[in-house]
């Protein structure tokens, strides 16, 4: 009986020591292979939203307690071609919005990467369509002479049909892009940082329901 009992025990241990270990191995190979699809990922949306460049370095500043990455690109000279900012905003309809925000040495916008939302599919989502009106509202624009807020809230940001919450988010987003550039290109000491929108229970019903334009 002793020994019956040992062997089971014995084994239940092989087969839970034999188990661990798989996991664990599995969780090495799969960790370097998430990590490198993030750089990947990275690398190809600062690409999407710069013109050509040689080399760019990260910097990273907290802007209303939220990580922003700012990547200096530069040309074979060492003269700043852009700065591709990675920006955030927890404002969106579904929570967090990021997104990829490339200007130009001058302050110029020169385009916008939706790199993750959660969006009301058809509605929100629309903000990572091609020549949606957000974009083309800001698109090969200087953000100083514009007013970072969707029209229904006195700014210059065209907002998605019935997605008026979503285009607050996204205009919150590429506001607090717009404070990390200036302190990246030196034109700013430091972030004021950026008022977000704030979704409330009549705005919620009013997206769900498509009539918050």
């Amino acid at each position: 009986m002793k020994s019956t009992l040992f062997n089971m025990v014995a084994v239940l241990f092989s087969i839970t020591l034999i188990a661990s270990a798989g996991v664990g191995a599995v969780n090495m190979i799969t960790e370097d292979a998430i990590a490198e699809a993030n750089r990947q990922a990275t690398v190809a949306a600062v690409a999407n939203v710069l013109p050509a460049f040689e080399k760019n370095e990260m910097s990273t500043m907290d802007i209303d307690d939220m990580p922003i990455n700012v990547y200096t690109a530069v040309d074979g000279s060492g003269a700043v071609v852009g700065y591709a900012v990675e920006t955030m905003t927890m404002s969106g309809f579904s929570g967090k919005v990021r997104m990829m925000v490339g200007f130009a040495a001058d302050g110029k916008i020169l385009n916008v990467n939706v790199l993750e939302q959660s969006e009301t599919p058809g509605l929100g989502s629309k903000m990572c369509d091609e020549g949606n009106v957000l974009l083309a509202s800001v698109k090969d624009k200087n953000p100083a002479d514009l007013t970072l807020k969707v029209k229904k809230d006195g700014g210059d940001i065209d907002a998605l049909t019935a997605a008026t919450i979503s285009s607050r988010a996204y205009a919150d987003a590429v506001a607090r892009a717009y404070e990390a550039f200036k302190v990246a290109s030196g034109a700013k000491a430091s972030a004021d940082g950026v008022s977000g929108a704030t979704a409330t229970d009549e705005g919620c019903d009013a997206q769900e329901g498509g009539e918050n334009e």
